[in-house]
């Protein structure tokens, strides 16, 4: 292939697919290549929610927020990251990202109000209606075929084409096992990041490596194996998104919802083990040194609110919880001790209704005192998304070790540094991972227009 394309994109979620239409509407001419059978990543799986802080909607709603307290909100549970730039960066670009997807994209999203999750000082959450990041990658590819831009899936990027130090193309596998040259001006890596590689979790985040993967397949790594040949420096290896309760045997994520807004989880004892207002990410650890399984406890209330997510309103349709009139009865529904479980749920709603810490430290306890009728879901520990990846300049151009950019290499999304922190799951807030998939993708195509001089 000749060097008439200007932007290769190899990978086709939410930071490919948004760095694709930014090029276009830039005037470059560019290409999408995934390897996997359809578009969206791990884009599709998560609940579609961007957090921007001082987006036009929030000001519609009176709420007041602004990119500093975003900023302080991401540091603060944190608590230590290598990529403090980044971080400040994406908190800056964050509305003006999300009235971008709305405006210019047709993103069909709106201020999420009945929750603002861990992580949040505010409501900053704006995602599709149904909770569902398909619908969003749904409107995400519906705006790259108006726009005739060409998406190969079942292409898989073997290696990166290096010529005099810079990338110029890529070798792809069409599926036919023959390797294909095809040459660009620019390449922008959106290939996610290593969740599915077990080699390169057990070495980077060995805490979680015993889970299960629930990420998209296809996150095997390839962005931080071309980076290494290349001598780009990486930040952040060590964080990671969990998830604390995805639905067993249904596979679909038991919403936060429920915990955040006062249940519980127990152990195969039927007993409370911590403390679950760390987060569904956060406390995803806990739950895998436990044991292989844990089971949510809420009540008709919790389960009210959770109902208006489609998710979970499918996930109880499909028979995925048990309903109760006593604890005792939706504890031993799902084989664990009945009266354990509410010795457990007993000595929480005292910590609740005497507004303080219990024996775990959970201050946060939502609408607890749970009260009758209760329900029960049994779920399992996840690896979601890693959160380290390559360090990248405020627009999107990979970096070396010594801080020079790679000619010609941009990256973003799980293939980028994220905004996690340092280590471990405690630094993830909701919506991280699409924060910097659909910032870092549409500022990469920004970057390679004025790097290009188009």
């Amino acid at each position: 292939m000749s060097d008439e394309l200007d932007v290769l994109i190899i990978g086709a979620g939410a930071c490919g697919l948004c760095a694709a239409i930014q090029a276009h509407d830039k005037g470059l001419s560019v290409a999408i290549l995934e390897k996997n059978d359809r578009a969206g990543g791990n884009s599709a799986l998560s609940t579609g929610s961007v957090p921007a802080a001082g987006s036009r909607f929030q000001k519609e709603a009176g709420i007041a927020d602004d990119p500093a307290t975003y900023f302080r909100d991401l540091m603060g549970i944190a608590g230590e990251t290598e990529a403090e730039g980044l971080v400040r960066r994406m908190t800056e670009v964050s509305a003006e990202t999300v009235e971008w997807l709305i405006d210019d994209i047709g993103c069909r999203m709106e201020l999420v109000t009945a929750y603002k999750h861990i992580g949040h000082s505010t409501n900053r959450l704006h995602a599709p209606k149904s909770r569902r990041g398909q619908d969003f990658v749904d409107d995400l590819i519906a705006a790259v075929e108006k726009r005739d831009i060409p998406l190969a899936v079942g292409n898989s990027a073997r290696s990166l084409i290096v010529e005099e130090g810079r990338v110029c193309g890529a070798m792809i596998d069409t599926g036919d096992g023959e390797l294909v040259e095809m040459r660009a001006r620019a390449v922008i890596l959106a290939s996610n990041g290593f969740g599915n590689n077990r080699e390169l979790v057990a070495r980077h985040i060995p805490e979680i490596a015993g889970a299960q993967y629930f990420g998209a397949l296809g996150s095997d790594g390839e962005a931080m194996i071309w980076g290494e040949e290349l001598g780009a420096q990486f930040l952040n290896m060590n964080a990671y998104q969990g998830y604390a309760a995805v639905a067993d045997p249904h596979g679909s994520i038991l919403s936060w919802t429920t915990i955040e807004k006062g249940g519980v989880l127990l152990d195969k004892d039927g007993k409370r083990f911590g403390d679950e207002s760390l987060g569904y990410s956060g406390y995803a650890r806990h739950v895998l040194e436990q044991g292989e399984h844990s089971w949510a406890i809420f009540d008709q209330r919790i389960f009210e609110i959770a109902m208006q997510e489609e998710e979970f309103a499918e996930l109880w349709e499909h028979k995925g919880l048990k309903k109760g009139d006593t604890l005792a009865e939706v504890a031993a529904a799902q084989g664990i001790d009945g009266a354990a479980a509410e010795a457990a749920v007993a000595a929480y709603n005292a910590a609740a209704a005497a507004g303080e810490g219990d024996a775990f430290g959970r201050k946060n306890f939502g609408m607890a005192p749970l009260q009758a009728p209760f329900y029960s879901c049994r779920t399992l520990p996840a690896l979601f998304h890693t959160q380290g990846g390559l360090a990248v300049d405020d627009d999107a151009r990979v970096l070396r070790k010594d801080g020079s950019a790679i000619p010609g290499l941009y990256a973003g999304g799980g293939a980028a540094a994220g905004v996690s922190g340092a280590k471990g799951a405690l630094g993830y807030a909701s919506g991280n991972g699409l924060l910097t998939a659909t910032a870092l993708g549409r500022l990469a195509a920004l970057a390679a227009a004025r790097d290009l001089e188009v």
